[in-house]
């Protein structure tokens, strides 16, 4: 099972202005096709699926631990994408919807995430290509699947590169620094897997592309923190086990700041959930929401 906590995994920069072209290149990081719905949709199945789990405890617990990141990691990659599309919102009221408040979205890349979503994030990639289950693999065979793992992974750096070499805004960029960083962390971790049950040395193609994180300046303070050392069981108790391959006889990356890895009990501190406040002449949360707002409150006193 699972418990959610009203946080991010990592605090974004507040938008000064919307931007739907970047949140539409920002999409390809969730819905394309190394994306974080298949991380996590391959990552979620092959747990659920996994053959043997007591007998292969520390490779369930690494892949059952990392597919509890990327519940978060779509978390992230979808509050960039809202933040993006919809700026620092517009409580504007009365707006006069004969004007055609809204005319520019017709030269936006991506018109149906303000038409049909009201600038939300959707499981697609950049160009509104439906992410879907052609994505997932889970073989049941551990090392065909860990190897795939291990592909996914690359496959996910080089998106992250390419989408972050096209934004200026700093909250797509915040977002690929972060994941550029914790990416990083998991195919290594797949990489150790791969060599503890094969032998082969597989983490020496990495980091591919062959671009050090100290050239991303968004990346450094998670550098510096040490997050590319760390992989996090988010449990309190369970999955402890992942440390039998992510183990402190292994030191990070060459290229990244030098230290043993280490396992972390829980999940990291995060940051606040950004409030993404409304646009009322797009009617969200509604045109008139005064009503709906004093029901909330009244809610809300009572709850306490």
């Amino acid at each position: 099972m699972f418990m959610r906590i009203d946080r991010l995994q990592a605090e974004l920069p507040q938008p000064k202005r919307p931007d739907p072209n970047a949140a539409a290149a920002l999409q390809e990081l969730l819905g394309g096709k190394y994306g974080e719905m298949s991380t996590l949709g391959n990552y979620m199945f092959q747990s659920f699926n996994f053959r043997n789990k007591t007998k292969l405890r520390p490779f369930y617990s690494l892949v059952s631990s990392i597919f509890a990141e990327e519940l978060g990691h779509v978390e992230l990659v979808s509050t960039g994408i809202a933040m993006l599309n919809n700026g620092p919102g517009d409580d504007t009221e009365n707006v006069d919807v004969s004007k055609a408040p809204f005319h520019d979205m017709q030269d936006v890349r991506l018109a149906g995430s303000f038409l049909s979503n009201g600038g939300g994030a959707m499981p697609m990639n950049s160009n509104a290509a439906s992410w879907n289950m052609d994505m997932v693999t889970t073989t049941g065979n551990l090392i065909i699947d860990l190897l795939h793992n291990f592909h996914l992974e690359c496959g996910a750096r080089i998106h992250k590169l390419r989408v972050y070499e096209t934004l200026k805004d700093p909250t797509g960029r915040e977002v690929c620094g972060y994941l550029l960083v914790r990416g990083s962390v998991h195919a290594h971790a797949y990489a150790l897997a791969l060599k503890k049950l094969t032998g082969v040395e597989i983490e020496k193609m990495l980091p591919t592309p062959n671009i050090v994180l100290d050239k991303i300046p968004e990346c450094q303070k998670y550098l510096q923190e040490g997050s590319h050392r760390r992989l996090y069981s988010f449990s309190p108790d369970d999955y402890a086990e992942a440390a039998g391959v992510w183990s402190n006889d292994e030191v990070a990356l060459p290229g990244d700041p030098p230290g043993q890895l280490e396992i972390v009990d829980g999940l990291p501190e995060g940051g606040k959930i950004p409030e993404l406040d409304g646009n009322y002449g797009a009617f969200a949360p509604d045109y008139a929401p005064q009503e709906i707002f004093e029901i909330a409150s009244k809610l809300y006193k009572k709850s306490r």
